[in-house]
């Protein structure tokens, strides 16, 4: 094992108030391929002594999609580019309802509403929070909701309709934004965070790997998330989608993937660091390996305008790895 791998695995074993430097997380992004293995290893080890047990479930339905005016470089949904993706209002409680029940029929433990567009308007919002009061009376799954942009007043209506954790992305580094979307600030999202944890939400938050960032800008976006104070990590990996700007990158490779989910941990040891968009297109069948770099939960099903993994098949790769769901 490479001396700077070993001297923060002994920190972690030694410290239970350590938390790995910016700068060593930098250098271990930096490390040789030979060292992959070793830095998977190390992820794991932390994740048994501070991370979540078990692994959790996820899933998500788009309950409004197309026609978003921001001009997210990567996003299938925005109105800034072509891409043949789906356009709908918000759907109906009825929608919503079956697809909740459904989920947790396969033992899903959080439903995720998500929406396209900067935000909702009110009476959108309305609609939504009627839906929510009436799927947590006939499911039982935990509800999360990606609306965009919050004002204290929204968050506190979700809170209301038993919403209890806000998914709101940074997408990337600082840094990097700029080249990823010019539409909004990075600080407005920074504000939403805060909005949600103000008004008793949990947050969720993290990004897009694979859009061209530096190792350096993909640690500088887990800094940032920890100075935030984020509860869990959605780890996206860019499935690239034609008629948007980055439509013709190719996806990480696995080990590159597998290398990001173990900084995620080795940056964030207690928090739960969760495995979706891209999942499958990058990893194909290396997925399992996620849960030995550090990962703690998988977002089973599709995802938002492409294909994810399906529940039946999520449940025959938990029970191949011998792994509990939560």
């Amino acid at each position: 094992m490479h001396s700077l791998l070993h001297r923060i695995l002994s920190a972690f074993c030694t410290d239970a108030s350590y938390r790995m430097e910016e700068g060593d997380a930098c250098s271990l992004a930096e490390l040789g391929a030979d060292n992959n293995m070793d830095l998977l290893a190390a992820a794991a080890a932390v994740r048994h002594l501070r991370g979540p047990r078990g692994t959790g479930t996820c899933a998500i339905i788009n309950a409004k999609s197309g026609k978003c005016p921001e001009n997210c470089a990567f996003c299938a949904q925005s109105s800034h580019y072509v891409t043949g993706a789906p356009v709908y209002p918000l759907q109906d409680t009825e929608h919503l309802v079956r697809q909740a029940c459904e989920m947790a029929a396969h033992g899903i433990a959080r439903c995720g509403l998500v929406t396209s567009g900067t935000a909702l308007s009110d009476r959108e919002l309305d609609a939504l929070c009627e839906s929510a009061l009436k799927m947590r009376a006939e499911a039982p799954i935990r509800l999360c909701a990606s609306l965009g942009l919050l004002t204290k007043e929204k968050a506190r209506r979700l809170v209301e309709a038993g919403i209890s954790r806000y998914h709101h992305n940074l997408e990337t580094a600082r840094s990097f934004f700029p080249s990823v979307c010019t539409t909004h600030a990075y600080d407005e999202d920074l504000a939403t965070l805060a909005i949600a944890r103000s008004a008793g939400l949990e947050v969720c938050s993290c990004g897009i790997f694979g859009l061209g960032e530096s190792w350096a800008q993909r640690v500088e976006l887990l800094q940032t998330l920890r100075e935030v104070g984020v509860d869990s990590l959605p780890v996206n990996f860019l499935c690239p989608v034609p008629g948007t700007p980055l439509g013709s990158r190719s996806p990480l490779a696995p080990w590159e993937a597998l290398r990001v989910v173990a900084l995620a941990r080795l940056m964030h040891p207690e928090q739960e660091i969760i495995i979706c968009g891209g999942r499958l297109s990058t990893l194909k069948d290396e997925q399992a390996l996620v849960l030995t770099a550090g990962a703690s939960a998988l977002m089973s099903g599709n995802y938002l305008t492409t294909r994810g993994f399906g529940y039946a098949d999520d449940d025959a790769l938990l029970a191949a790895v011998g792994t509990l769901r939560r």
